[in-house]
Protein backbone atom coordinates (compact mmCIF):
# COMPACT_ATOMS: atom_id res chain seq x y z
CA UNK A 1 0.00 0.00 0.00
CA UNK A 2 1.40 3.33 -1.20
CA UNK A 3 0.50 6.76 1.00
CA UNK A 4 0.07 9.81 -0.38
CA UNK A 5 -0.11 13.10 1.75
CA UNK A 6 -1.23 16.83 0.79
CA UNK A 7 1.57 18.99 -0.19
CA UNK A 8 -0.50 22.03 1.77
CA UNK A 9 2.23 24.66 0.70
CA UNK A 10 1.39 24.21 -3.24
CA UNK A 11 -2.18 23.02 -2.81
CA UNK A 12 -5.31 25.45 -2.43
CA UNK A 13 -8.89 24.17 -1.39
CA UNK A 14 -10.90 27.01 -2.87
CA UNK A 15 -14.76 27.80 -3.90
CA UNK A 16 -16.61 30.24 -5.18
CA UNK A 17 -20.18 31.93 -4.59
CA UNK A 18 -22.34 34.07 -6.25
CA UNK A 19 -22.52 37.57 -4.43
CA UNK A 20 -26.05 39.42 -4.76
CA UNK A 21 -26.44 37.39 -7.82
CA UNK A 22 -23.87 39.40 -10.02
CA UNK A 23 -20.36 38.59 -8.69
CA UNK A 24 -18.41 35.85 -7.47
CA UNK A 25 -16.63 35.85 -4.12
CA UNK A 26 -14.02 33.34 -3.81
CA UNK A 27 -12.42 31.95 -0.59
CA UNK A 28 -10.28 29.25 0.60
CA UNK A 29 -9.46 26.81 3.75
CA UNK A 30 -6.08 27.49 5.52
CA UNK A 31 -5.89 24.66 7.22
CA UNK A 32 -6.22 21.04 5.86
CA UNK A 33 -4.51 17.71 5.46
CA UNK A 34 -5.01 15.11 2.92
CA UNK A 35 -4.24 11.51 1.80
CA UNK A 36 -4.53 8.98 -0.98
CA UNK A 37 -3.99 5.61 -0.43
CA UNK A 38 -3.27 2.75 -3.38
CA UNK A 39 -2.25 -0.56 -3.70
CA UNK A 40 -0.78 -0.39 -6.89
CA UNK A 41 -0.48 2.20 -9.82
CA UNK A 42 -4.42 1.97 -11.04
CA UNK A 43 -5.28 5.60 -9.58
CA UNK A 44 -9.41 4.33 -10.16
CA UNK A 45 -8.85 1.87 -6.68
CA UNK A 46 -7.45 4.85 -4.81
CA UNK A 47 -8.82 5.92 -1.58
CA UNK A 48 -9.08 9.85 -1.54
CA UNK A 49 -9.45 11.40 2.31
CA UNK A 50 -9.41 15.12 3.23
CA UNK A 51 -10.58 17.44 5.89
CA UNK A 52 -10.62 21.20 6.23
CA UNK A 53 -10.42 23.00 9.70
CA UNK A 54 -13.80 25.14 9.00
CA UNK A 55 -12.39 28.01 11.50
CA UNK A 56 -9.42 28.50 9.03
CA UNK A 57 -11.51 29.58 5.97
CA UNK A 58 -10.44 32.81 4.36
CA UNK A 59 -12.24 34.81 2.08
CA UNK A 60 -9.53 38.31 2.54
CA UNK A 61 -12.24 39.92 4.20
CA UNK A 62 -12.62 39.03 8.21
CA UNK A 63 -15.84 40.27 9.28
CA UNK A 64 -17.19 37.69 6.04
CA UNK A 65 -15.09 35.02 7.41
CA UNK A 66 -15.92 35.56 11.16
CA UNK A 67 -19.84 35.54 9.96
CA UNK A 68 -18.98 32.04 7.57
CA UNK A 69 -17.40 30.64 11.26
CA UNK A 70 -20.72 31.35 12.95
CA UNK A 71 -23.61 29.53 13.67
CA UNK A 72 -24.94 31.16 10.01
CA UNK A 73 -23.32 29.27 8.52
CA UNK A 74 -20.42 26.66 9.26
CA UNK A 75 -20.88 26.78 12.52
CA UNK A 76 -17.16 25.99 13.42
CA UNK A 77 -17.58 25.77 17.60
CA UNK A 78 -19.33 23.10 17.01
CA UNK A 79 -18.66 21.78 13.46
CA UNK A 80 -14.53 22.22 13.48
CA UNK A 81 -13.83 19.83 10.50
CA UNK A 82 -15.44 19.24 7.44
CA UNK A 83 -14.37 16.07 5.75
CA UNK A 84 -14.32 13.74 2.16
CA UNK A 85 -14.01 10.07 1.60
CA UNK A 86 -13.81 8.31 -2.31
CA UNK A 87 -16.16 6.11 -2.80
CA UNK A 88 -15.74 5.19 -6.50
CA UNK A 89 -13.02 7.17 -8.75
CA UNK A 90 -13.93 6.77 -12.50
CA UNK A 91 -11.48 6.82 -15.90
CA UNK A 92 -12.97 9.22 -18.05
CA UNK A 93 -10.02 9.36 -20.34
CA UNK A 94 -6.09 9.47 -20.34
CA UNK A 95 -5.84 11.86 -17.60
CA UNK A 96 -9.71 12.41 -16.35
CA UNK A 97 -11.35 11.25 -13.78
CA UNK A 98 -14.92 11.19 -11.50
CA UNK A 99 -14.56 11.06 -8.06
CA UNK A 100 -17.72 9.96 -6.20
CA UNK A 101 -17.03 10.60 -2.27
CA UNK A 102 -19.26 11.35 0.62
CA UNK A 103 -18.59 14.62 2.28
CA UNK A 104 -19.40 15.43 5.46
CA UNK A 105 -20.19 19.18 6.47
CA UNK A 106 -22.04 21.08 9.34
CA UNK A 107 -22.89 17.27 10.98
CA UNK A 108 -24.70 16.30 7.64
CA UNK A 109 -23.35 13.52 5.01
CA UNK A 110 -23.69 13.69 1.36
CA UNK A 111 -22.64 12.19 -1.75
CA UNK A 112 -20.53 14.41 -3.89
CA UNK A 113 -18.33 14.16 -7.40
CA UNK A 114 -15.57 15.48 -8.56
CA UNK A 115 -14.27 16.17 -12.04
CA UNK A 116 -10.77 15.51 -11.26
CA UNK A 117 -7.51 15.94 -13.50
CA UNK A 118 -3.99 14.08 -12.95
CA UNK A 119 -2.11 16.42 -14.36
CA UNK A 120 1.20 14.09 -14.00
CA UNK A 121 3.21 12.52 -11.48
CA UNK A 122 7.04 13.19 -11.40
CA UNK A 123 9.80 12.95 -9.32
CA UNK A 124 10.53 15.99 -6.97
CA UNK A 125 13.17 18.20 -5.82
CA UNK A 126 13.93 15.95 -3.06
CA UNK A 127 14.07 12.60 -4.56
CA UNK A 128 10.06 11.97 -3.71
CA UNK A 129 7.29 11.16 -6.16
CA UNK A 130 4.76 13.88 -6.35
CA UNK A 131 1.06 13.73 -8.41
CA UNK A 132 -0.95 16.96 -9.33
CA UNK A 133 -4.63 17.09 -9.70
CA UNK A 134 -7.18 20.04 -10.41
CA UNK A 135 -10.61 19.03 -9.20
CA UNK A 136 -13.73 20.82 -10.08
CA UNK A 137 -17.02 20.52 -8.47
CA UNK A 138 -20.05 22.07 -7.05
CA UNK A 139 -22.56 21.60 -4.54
CA UNK A 140 -26.02 22.87 -2.74
CA UNK A 141 -25.00 24.61 0.71
CA UNK A 142 -28.63 24.12 1.80
CA UNK A 143 -28.11 20.20 1.46
CA UNK A 144 -25.66 20.41 4.19
CA UNK A 145 -27.67 22.96 6.55
CA UNK A 146 -25.83 26.29 5.33
CA UNK A 147 -29.65 28.13 4.79
CA UNK A 148 -28.45 31.66 5.85
CA UNK A 149 -29.34 34.24 3.16
CA UNK A 150 -31.36 37.92 2.66
CA UNK A 151 -33.24 38.77 -0.12
CA UNK A 152 -32.13 41.65 -2.40
CA UNK A 153 -34.73 44.62 -3.57
CA UNK A 154 -33.94 43.94 -6.76
CA UNK A 155 -35.20 40.37 -6.61
CA UNK A 156 -32.88 37.18 -5.84
CA UNK A 157 -30.94 36.89 -2.29
CA UNK A 158 -27.52 37.77 -1.03
CA UNK A 159 -25.32 34.69 -1.16
CA UNK A 160 -26.26 31.86 -3.95
CA UNK A 161 -27.08 28.41 -2.94
CA UNK A 162 -24.35 26.95 -5.48
CA UNK A 163 -21.27 26.71 -4.20
CA UNK A 164 -18.34 26.15 -6.79
CA UNK A 165 -15.44 24.25 -5.54
CA UNK A 166 -11.93 24.80 -7.36
CA UNK A 167 -9.25 22.86 -5.72
CA UNK A 168 -5.45 22.40 -6.90
CA UNK A 169 -3.66 19.86 -5.24
CA UNK A 170 -0.18 18.45 -5.10
CA UNK A 171 0.36 14.79 -3.35
CA UNK A 172 3.91 13.77 -2.14
CA UNK A 173 4.62 9.57 -1.94
CA UNK A 174 5.25 8.37 1.72
CA UNK A 175 8.28 6.40 2.08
Amino acid sequence: MKTWNIDSAHSEIGFKVKHLMISNVRGKFNSFKGSIEMEDEDFTKAVISFSADTASINTENDMRDKHLQSPDFFDSASFPTLSFKSKSITKRSDNKFEVTGELNMHGITKEIILDTTLNGTITGMDGAKMMGFEILGSLSRKDFGLTWNAPIEQGGVVVSDEVKLEINTEFKEVK
